[in-house]
This record gives structure tokens, sequence and C-alpha cells, in this order.
């Protein structure tokens, strides 16, 4: 039997010393990054909706609801009664029937008579949704409006839950489901974009940076149209001839066709469940002197058979011993020095001189901020 464990001793292996030579910050430095200005933004008034509702399938195979939950019941009668059928909870002792709440996402101008995509979840206790189809079902939106039907039936993607009454075998989720283009837009969701006579920029990362170099860039295309009112936002004026609705399209379409360069906290993000690590190209760091090294323990396990003498007792036996080895390694220090307001690839590159691995790269970032030399923001998943 053989096993091998590494340990890590951070006390003894990893090592930060901080010189601080010079601790002021590091130069600015921008991003050479060019994005367009609807990649780093959105028009504020454009937004997707959501809408909800609740329905009932028809058509199951004896997968649908029981007959214990009564919601299910209900929901059958109350659409039987819209059809002018009386009806009682009692008619619907079948399994072949079951609740579901649908919901769907509405992109902006979407117009009467457009199609949008519906998913469908199970309410009740239904094992599968498998060859239902979804009865007539009013979406509303928020405010309580009825902006949506949708109706047909369900595609649940391959899976499906069968079984008897000790076991039963499942592929995949069986108890939501969606139609394609299965709901119909029966009312318009109003679009508002003007702001008196402005519109509004949304920057997907508030930074003031951002902020102002978006405005210049619109200022430099039509002069004294734009202005920053705050780190997220900047408020566009468009020339008079462009303030009417079939002329602020073309307006908007040149706004966001615009080249800007944005600019980015200088952050570090690590994953310490995966081991992952991501930095931004901004982060830089005072002058470090990190010595690394490890600690590694070798235990070798096996077995040896002893068996008795020829002149032996005959109350000898045989028996088998166990036996222990113990090697104990550690790899010779290093210690490298990083300089003042080093970028991120200078970073990387003096850790790999001394043959770290991201787990010890957590520590070593960590250890750095704590000592005040790491000038970015460390975010911790």
């Amino acid at each position: 039997m053989f096993h091998k464990f590494s340990m890590r001793r951070y006390c003894f292996g990893i090592t930060v010393l901080i010189v601080t030579l010079l601790f002021s910050s590091a130069p600015v430095v921008c991003g050479a990054i060019i994005a367009r200005v609807k990649d780093i933004s959105n028009i504020q008034g454009m937004r997707d909706n959501y809408l909800f509702g609740y329905g009932l399938i028809v058509g199951l195979q004896g997968t649908g609801d029981s007959t214990t939950f009564a919601f299910t019941s209900q929901l059958a009668k109350n659409v039987f009664e819209k059809l002018g059928i009386v009806t009682t909870d009692e008619d619907f002792n079948s399994k072949n029937i079951a609740a579901v709440l649908v919901t769907a996402q509405v992109h902006s101008f979407a117009k009467p008579g457009d199609r949008i995509d519906v998913l469908l979840s199970s309410v009740g206790n239904s094992k599968s949704l498998e060859g239902g189809v979804l009865v007539h079902t009013v979406l509303q939106g928020i405010d309580n409006e009825v902006y949506a039907v949708a109706q047909g039936p369900l595609s649940i993607g391959g899976g499906f839950n069968v079984g008897g009454k000790a076991a039963d075998t499942r592929k995949n989720i069986a108890t939501t489901a969606n139609i394609p283009h299965g709901a119909l837009i029966e009312k318009e969701i109003p679009v508002h974009l003007f702001f008196g006579n402005a519109i509004r920029l949304s920057l997907h990362e508030t930074d003031f940076t951002t902020a102002r170099r978006l405005m210049n860039a619109v200022n430099a295309r039509y002069p004294g149209s734009a202005q920053a009112i705050s780190a997220g936002d900047v408020e566009i004026t468009p020339p008079r001839e462009f303030r009417t609705m079939n002329m602020i399209t073309q307006f908007i379409s040149q706004i966001e066709e615009l080249p800007i360069t944005p600019d980015a906290i200088a952050r570090i993000i690590i994953n310490e469940r995966t081991g992952t690590i991501v930095a931004g190209e901004n982060v830089r760091i005072s002058t470090v002197a990190i010595a690394h090294g490890s600690l590694t323990i070798t235990i070798n396990e096996r077995q040896e058979v002893s068996q008795p003498n020829p002149f032996a007792p005959t109350s000898a036996t045989t028996e088998v011993l166990d036996r222990t080895s113990i090697d104990v390694g550690e790899e010779e220090g290093k210690l490298n020095v990083i300089p003042e307001g080093a970028s991120i690839s200078e970073i990387a590159r003096g850790l790999n001189v001394l043959g770290v691995t991201p787990r010890d790269l957590i520590a070593i970032f960590q250890a750095i901020q704590k000592a005040g030399a790491l000038h970015a923001e460390l975010i911790l998943m």
C-alpha cells in the first residue's frame, strides 16, 4: 500500500518580506481595449420585461398531479367553467392533468402578433410533463395587465420519468418544459426613451472615468450634446433635427457605434474552491521580495510475511508484519524580488520563476494585500 501527500507549510515555506522602497501608487495606465458604446452601456428605457401566469397541462399519461393536490382540480374546474361546463372538484380524479407556472421574457419594442418562447414549471407533484399540451393561458406583467397568451404542445428536451411502486427511472428533468414561440403578444409594452428632450446612457459598470470618456466621445461627434450626470449615467440631448421618432433611431445608432476605451478598477478575483485566479491589467504592487518553498512528506507502507523457521515450536504461525518508511524532502527556498509598480504580466513572470501553483498564488496575493503592497481590490469567491 502506498500513500503520498504533500503538506504546504506557509509559515515555513512561503514567507513574504516587504521591502517598501517607494510606497507611492503606480501611475495610471489606460487600457488599450477599444469597445463600442453599445457594448458598455444601454439606453435607459430599453429593457426586457417578464411575464407570468398559471396554466393547466392536459394530455399526460398518468404522470400528472395526484388528486390530493387540490389546486390542480380547482384550476381545471375554472377552465371548464369558462367554456360553459358546470363541474365540481370531484369530476377531476384523473392524473392526466397538471398545474404549471408559465413564464416568458419580452424584449423591447415587441409588437402585437410577435411570438416569444415560454417556460413551464410544475407546481404540484406531477412526475412528468411529457406529451402534455398547455391550455390557453394569459400572461401578465408586474402591473397585472395581460400582454400575451400562451398555449401549445410541450417540449421537455428528451427527459422522462417512469417507474412503478418500488422504483423509478429518470433522465434529465421532466417537470419543466418549454414551448418554442408558444406565446403570442397581444399588447405592446410601452417604451419610454426620452427624459424631457434627452436620452440617457447607463454604463454596465459604473465608473467616473468611463463616464467622462463617454461624454467626450459623444461631444466630439455632436459638440455640447452630452453631459455626465453621475458615474453611471450620461445624458445626451440630440440635435434638433434628430428629435423626432423617425430620426431618433438613426441618432442612437450612430451613438452606439462610437469607439471608446473603458476604464476598469484594478481587481484580482480569486475562487478558492477551484484555484482560479483572474487579475486585471491595472493591478500594481509595491516592491516585494517573495520566498517560496515546500515541504513534502512521503509515507510508504508495505507488508512482509514472517514464517516460522524449521526448528520453531509447533505453536508458531505465519504472521503478516507492517513496515513503514518515511521520507522527508524540502525544496530549496528561492527569493525573488518583484519591483515596485510591476504590471500583471511582470508579476506573473516573477511568480512563475518561483514555480508556484495557483493554490500558492492565492496565499501569496493575500499576504501581499495584508502587507499593504497590493494596489488592487482582492475579491474572494
